[in-house]
């Protein structure tokens, strides 16, 4: 906003007040507003806030040149104090705090800056907090679906470049920008909703103004701010009203660790430790142990939290409180605003610790539904379980963190499909892996994978071997835990992470005009393609209708020669799930299952729906999958 005259000033504090009277005698809603255009002088994070909220006392961040030399008053404000005011190292900053009463209704503030006769205002809106759907969490009775924005669908092509941002269309480059955006991703909510998915996570969608690999979203530059390539807030917020419409959830992707190297911090950072600084660019070791191991020196355990992702990425210090409190309300704001149903945490291990107890504390007590699932890509259990709420080895500290990416069940599944069963090898590993299940607080609230944006395709893994694909497919969605599915995984799709990670985020065909099959529809797929969804499809939508997949028991028995058998129960249904990972057919004798079978004698096969009379001997094809549901 730029600066006002003295009748200006007046006049925009006249507004004010009588939005406040307004406000006080009429149930009209105020529009939420865009937030702060770059090329205005002043900017105000966040642009405003709601009435109702847990989270009341607001810290603004307000920047523009020389702003700590004024003063700070509010102007038509009512049930709305100012609390404080504070410098930063950057005479650009003040950190402006006011309080929202329970009792104060929507209004827009003045936040009025004196500094001798110079004077001028800024309006802070208040909004009545909205009434709609939003953080409904994610749970074991969903499946998530996971979208990387720029390589799915491109649905708006006059947003493919933008003049004055650093990068523009180079589809011919495997890590340059496509053009899918959010837009692509409306136009196939049909496809979504058809295949059974009841959640969404999007890769972020944040303005990534990079000058190379811009693409994937994880170098924020502009916290308030969607990519112009991929839409707009207001266009985020058409998305999940739109998801929620076809009864699916939107997932927000969070990076706490790091920004882009380009971000407008860059230029002048509020305080010099904003970042973790280091004499020259120091690298993160990637060593995520050395916080639990109890021999590890302190050099390992700075390195391993304050060194860099990488050059491109700096590293936030979230000790410093300024930016504590900013990243803890930026996730409320967008959360409030696009009506977002859950968060995955990006790197969690990686930020200040503490800092991430009390944000997950923080945003659940404003919203208690969350599963938020942080990404915690160790090895071995007890590295990940380390990190999940309630972990009784950390005494004195909890992380509230509800939800882990479950890397190490995904890694079982992968030895389990590629190698010979051993006495801890092969199908052996995912028997050992969930007898460890001890080490979460609930671990049917873990997100569980075959793959995502960061390894290769899980149809490449297991070197496109078609029952080993549905193997793999009916473990996710049986077994414990929240099954999530990275895009074209239904498809057959492929592709090695090495030597870049653009084979393995691939343009969905179909997305773009032009493109030669369209693979959204049956008719553009192949045979096998085709029966890769229907299978997946298939068992996603009988997962949505059977509570049992959902929270009922889990009971595995030993693996023998390969064979792996478990069964999912409750009151209702019973489900039966036999992996032959071996290399020949198996014929296995029920018999020694007869604690979960009940003395059932037949059963139905959930993927042909065909009826098993005799279910005393099961034959099950080599590498290849059994689901039966068992009849009472």
């Amino acid at each position: 906003m730029r600066y006002l005259g003295q009748l200006q000033f007046i006049a925009l504090l006249l507004l004010c007040c009588c939005s406040s009277h307004l406000a006080g005698n009429s149930h009209r809603k105020a529009e939420a507003p865009f937030v702060a255009p770059l090329n205005n002088d002043i900017r105000v994070e966040p642009a405003n806030w709601w009435t109702g909220m847990k989270h009341n006392r607001v810290e603004l961040m307000v920047h523009r040149k020389d702003i700590s030399g004024y003063s700070v008053a509010l102007g038509g404000a009512r049930g709305v104090k100012l609390v404080s005011t504070e410098k930063a190292e950057s005479p650009n900053y003040l950190f402006v705090t006011i309080e929202i009463s329970p009792k104060a209704k929507p209004q827009t503030v003045a936040l009025v800056f004196s500094r001798g006769t110079e004077k001028f205002a800024h309006p802070f809106p208040i909004l009545e907090r909205t009434p709609e759907t939003k953080a409904q969490g994610v749970g074991p009775r969903d499946v998530v679906y996971l979208v990387f924005p720029d390589r799915f669908s491109n649905g708006d092509p006059s947003n493919d470049n933008i003049p004055g941002m650093r990068q523009g269309l180079q589809r011919d480059s495997l890590v340059g920008r496509h053009g899918g955006d959010l837009q692509g991703i409306i136009n196939h909510l049909d496809y979504i909703k058809d295949l059974g998915i009841t959640a969404i996570w999007l890769n972020p969608e944040l303005e990534n103004d990079q000058k190379r690999e811009s693409y994937h979203g994880y170098a924020v530059t502009d916290h308030y701010r969607v990519d112009r390539r991929f839409g707009s807030n207001e266009l985020l917020k058409e998305l999940v009203k739109k998801c929620h419409e076809k009864g699916i959830k939107v997932v927000r992707d969070v990076v706490l660790n790091h920004i882009g190297s380009e971000h407008w911090w860059m230029e002048d950072l509020p305080s010099r430790d904003w970042l973790n600084q280091w004499p020259v660019m120091t690298q993160t070791t990637y060593r995520a142990p050395t916080l639990l191991d109890p021999y590890a020196s302190e050099w390992d355990k700075k390195r391993f939290s304050d060194g860099w992702f990488v050059p491109t990425m700096p590293d936030l210090n979230q000790r410093n409180p300024h930016l504590a409190n900013y990243l803890i309300q930026q996730a409320i704001w967008w959360m409030e605003f696009a009506g977002l149903d859950d968060f995955r945490i990006d790197t969690y291990t990686y930020s200040d610790q503490a800092f991430c107890s009390r944000w997950c504390r923080e945003v659940r007590e404003e919203y208690p539904n969350l599963n938020m699932f942080g990404e915690v890509w160790e090895h071995g259990v007890s590295v990940q379980g380390y990190f999940g709420d309630n972990q009784p080895t950390r005494t004195g500290f909890d992380s509230n963190l509800p939800s882990l990416v479950d890397f190490q069940l995904c890694f079982a599944i992968h030895e389990a499909l590629s190698r010979e069963q051993g006495w801890t090898e092969g199908i052996s590993r995912v028997y050992y892996t969930l007898a460890k299940d001890n080490f979460y607080e609930d671990p049917f609230r873990n997100v569980i994978m075959l793959d995502n944006h960061d390894f290769s395709r899980f149809y490449t893994i297991v070197r496109e071997d078609f029952n080993k694909y549905k193997s793999g497919m009916a473990f996710l969605l049986t077994t414990r835990g929240i099954p999530q599915i990275y895009y074209m995984t239904e498809i057959l799709g492929t592709g090695n992470e090495w030597p870049s990670h653009g084979n393995i985020r691939k343009d969905f065909p179909g997305g773009w005009p032009g493109d030669p099959a369209d693979k959204f529809t049956a008719a553009g797929r192949t045979e096998q393609e085709n029966e890769a969804f229907n299978y997946a499809r298939t068992l996603i939508r009988y997962r949505n209708e059977t509570p049992a997949l959902h929270r009922g028991k889990l009971t595995q028995f030993v693996p023998v020669d390969g064979v792996y058998v478990y069964f999912r129960s409750d009151e209702s249904k019973t489900v039966m799930v036999v992996l032959n990972t071996a290399n020949s057919e198996r014929t296995i004798e029920t018999l020694r299952f007869e604690e979960c079978l009940k003395g059932a004698k037949s059963a139905r096969d959930v993927i042909t729906g065909q009826k098993i009379d005799d279910i005393s001997k099961l034959v099950i094809p080599a590498n290849s999958p059994l689901v039966y549901e068992i009849s009472r």
